[in-house]
């Protein structure tokens, strides 16, 4: 069980969820990382007591060092930063909890520095699993998801054998706009596709969620995450997002994981894994369930579901510029700059027209992820 935390996205929606979870643990949270928000950063400083806070924004930075100038806490800035409180002594496990791929290199030094990984990064899989998950395996760092559905996964599979797992089923809600055609979606507003109808996160990913789009990164994660192919993968939509997802076994068992749809309960095992303890979260009431209803994905209504699933077969850093170029459009998107419909196309299009290269390198990665973004900005801003 986790001793101490580093919490690398303290201001998010998960990064808060964390220190939640650590404070009804009564875990010592020793590192903070955030974008900007210094004015929540100083609150949460105060109330915590880390060792180390780090904020990516060089002038964010500065401010925070004025503001916490009465106290002993050490402040960092840009990426060394991150990287110093992701490899911090102190701390035994670290909340990947950034957003995009700023969170691929301190997550790879924290595996070189053989920390537990509760991982909420997206990108640093989609981007490098290829890269990632045998760095982990080389140096013995456990790499613990703190994705709901891709925890539903890894609980399922506990105490098997690799041998044994026939199929992942990926169970997705379908997001506020599920049946809808792309033509009834033209003129969605950002405060229109960020209402989830079950789960309570950040925009981007309240976006990603309406287009389909974060059930494609989930795709190419769990593809990493569980050591599999694509074929092995199936996704089931499944609106009450009570099931977070099921595994197959190879005698035709299918055994799944229900819970309330909390982020609070998957941080909370990432942390406390391999043991249980009690949470204070709601607990399912099966006497209240009318229905658990299932269904396939339609890929004509949800394109970029389709775009991301071919990437992961194609591999390279193709899944790196399509999630780039997504993560640029939903910015302009949540800024009113650009349409629910074109966010798609700026992935799709970002894909054709930059050159995928197989089996890169990090700095192929990272440049292939820059040429995505730089491509969404002159084409589409």
């Amino acid at each position: 069980m986790t001793r101490a935390l580093s919490v690398l996205g303290c201001t998010g929606s998960i990064g808060r969820q964390s220190i939640a979870a650590a404070e009804h643990l009564g875990l010592p949270v020793v590192a903070l990382t955030a974008q900007r928000k210094i004015d929540l950063v100083e609150e949460q400083a105060r109330r915590l007591h880390p060792k180390y806070v780090a904020i990516y924004d060089e002038n964010a930075a500065k401010q925070l060092r004025i503001a916490l100038a009465d106290t002993d806490i050490r402040i960092g800035s840009g990426m060394e930063g991150l990287i110093e409180a992701a490899t911090l002594e102190e701390a035994d496990c670290v909340v990947t909890a950034v957003s995009g791929s700023v969170g691929l290199r301190p997550t790879l030094a924290a595996i070189d520095a053989k920390k537990r990984i509760a991982l909420a990064n997206k990108e640093t899989l989609v981007c490098a699993g290829e890269i990632v998950m045998p760095r982990a395996e080389l140096t013995g760092a456990e790499i613990i998801p703190v994705d709901s559905e891709h925890s539903a996964i890894f609980q399922c599979l506990m105490g098997r054998k690799k041998g044994e797992l026939k199929k992942i089923l990926l169970t997705g809600s379908g997001g506020p706009f599920r049946g809808r055609c792309r033509s009834e979606l033209e003129n969605v507003t950002p405060e229109e596709a960020v209402r989830h109808p079950n789960w309570s996160m950040g925009a981007k990913i309240s976006v990603d969620s309406a287009t389909m789009m974060n059930k494609g990164l989930e795709f190419i994660e769990a593809m990493h995450l569980f050591g599999v192919s694509p074929d092995d993968i199936e996704v089931v939509v499944h609106p009450q997002s009570v099931i977070h997802s099921m595994v197959e076994l190879v005698d035709g068992t299918v055994i799944a994981q229900l819970g309330v749809p909390d982020m609070g309960l998957p941080i909370q095992l990432a942390m406390t894994y391999p043991e249980r303890v009690d949470s204070p979260f709601r607990r399912l009431s099966f006497s209240e369930m009318r229905d658990l209803t299932f269904e396939a994905p339609d890929f004509e209504k949800t394109p970029c579901l389709k775009l991301a699933m071919d990437c992961a077969r194609e591999g390279g850093t193709a899944p790196c510029i399509m999630s780039a170029a997504n993560e640029v459009a939903v910015a302009l998107f949540l800024g009113h700059r650009l349409g629910y419909n074109q966010i798609y196309d700026c992935a799709a299009q970002a894909v054709e027209s930059i050159e995928i290269v197989k089996s890169p390198t990090l700095d192929e990665i990272l440049a292939a992820d820059e040429a995505a973004r730089a491509f969404v900005r002159e084409h589409f801003a």
